[in-house]
């Protein structure tokens, strides 16, 4: 069956009051981003409290629906048929016509019902499932009706400019609209935390930016490569990323050079932090995202955490800091950015690595170790920062 037409249903918004107007707005706008470059015309819009997609000619349902799916604040994505109000008659020969078609296979229970939001149809909701109900049983009398756990449950709206009938309800990917509530910036790595943590802070309607740092020549294209295709997944639910590569190779030489090395990854990181707000509050960044598990490695016990945050003025946000590695494999897998953050291409978090990193550092001598890079690091870091490369995944 051609459907003409979706229905996508949203979640909180709901409960947003007097401003759900602007969470619909945002909602449809992001509808309309996800659906460029689709096969077909669509036109998303809201209307009495719903939102809709009409699809006109012939288009790509796979396509469309999968792109649906990505689309932070629907919980539902329901493929209509559209109907004209040619009156009851004609309602009850679609509607059985529609069990025909969607339900060849006829073992089934079922159950209508209705929503009348056109007040001067004849007939009112309980009667039109009623009727309706029976009309499938005359034609199926195979199909049985279970009121309390159907198999399909035939949705039939009777709307002011037309009759709608479906009764597939597709997941959606749930949380709020892309941008509704702010902008934060990602540090992202080729890892798996890191795209997922991004991934779980968009989903609660926060844009992205991101910030990777890329060690020449000891960390390679492909690995550079590899991120920005990370970035470009989380794109696909987000929006547009705007991914900050930063040339980290002299800067870390440098800490090598001068630090404790088992303070290396901790002082590495602290240097990561300080760029990665530099170009958060360039950009009209509210917080850093990282991808921080407790525990996983030294760099992430509770101390080491401390140690990093000491030099932020922002805050961190780490969604997934209380999750098991598989629980974060799960998403990634999930998600899709599970196959490229395995890629073997290492990235400069795994390159200048301590052999006995300390794991519970005290801040005060983390900052008197970082006393012995006064000579150039301003220097390297402004160097850093001046030749940033950006690039914009969508």
């Amino acid at each position: 069956m051609q459907f003409s037409t979706f229905l996508l249903k949203y979640g909180e918004i709901g409960v947003k009051g007097k401003n759900r107007y602007l969470f619909e707005d945002a909602l449809v706008r992001q509808v309309r981003r996800a659906l460029r470059g689709v096969d077909g015309t669509f036109k998303a819009y809201k209307s009495q409290g719903r939102i809709y997609v009409d699809c006109e000619g012939g288009y790509d349902y796979e396509e469309t629906v999968e792109r649906l799916q990505k689309v932070f604040g629907l919980v539902g994505i329901c493929p209509v048929v559209r109907l004209e109000d040619k009156g009851f008659e004609e309602l009850r020969k679609s509607v059985v016509a529609y069990m025909a078609e969607v339900y060849p296979e006829r073992d089934l229970t079922f159950k209508v019902e209705t929503r009348r939001a056109k007040k001067t149809y004849p007939k009112n909701s309980m009667e039109i499932s009623c009727d309706l109900g029976e009309a499938v049983l005359e034609a199926f009398p195979e199909i049985r009706v279970d009121v309390h756990d159907p198999d399909v449950t035939l949705h039939v709206e009777i709307r002011t400019d037309a009759v709608y009938v479906y009764s597939q309800v597709i997941p959606g990917a749930g949380g709020m609209p892309s941008g509704t509530n702010g902008k934060a910036m990602l540090l992202l790595s080729g890892g798996i935390d890191s795209p997922v943590a991004g991934y779980m802070i968009a989903r609660r309607g926060v844009g992205i930016e991101a910030t990777y740092f890329h060690a020449p020549p000891y960390t390679s294209e492909r690995a550079k490569q590899k991120v920005a295709d990370l970035a470009r997944i989380v794109a696909g639910y987000a929006g547009p990323v705007k991914l900050h590569v930063v040339n980290f190779t002299d800067i870390q030489l440098y800490i090598y050079d001068k630090c404790p090395h088992d303070e290396l990854t901790i002082i590495m990181r602290r240097y990561m932090m300080r760029i990665a707000e530099h170009f958060a509050k360039e950009s009209g960044c509210l917080g850093l995202i990282t991808g921080e598990s407790i525990g996983q490695v030294a760099s992430q016990t509770m101390q080491s955490l401390a140690a990093t945050d000491d030099v932020c003025a922002l805050p961190v946000y780490r969604p997934v800091i209380g999750l098991d590695k598989q629980d974060i494999v799960d998403i990634a897998q999930k998600i899709g950015t599970f196959e490229t953050s395995i890629q073997p291409f290492e990235d400069c978090c795994t390159i200048f690595v301590a052999k006995h990193p300390v794991t519970k550092p005290r801040v005060d001598i983390i900052r008197r170790s970082e006393e012995s890079l006064e000579e150039k690091i301003e220097e390297l870091v402004k160097t850093a920062i001046d030749t940033v490369e950006v690039i914009e995944a969508e």
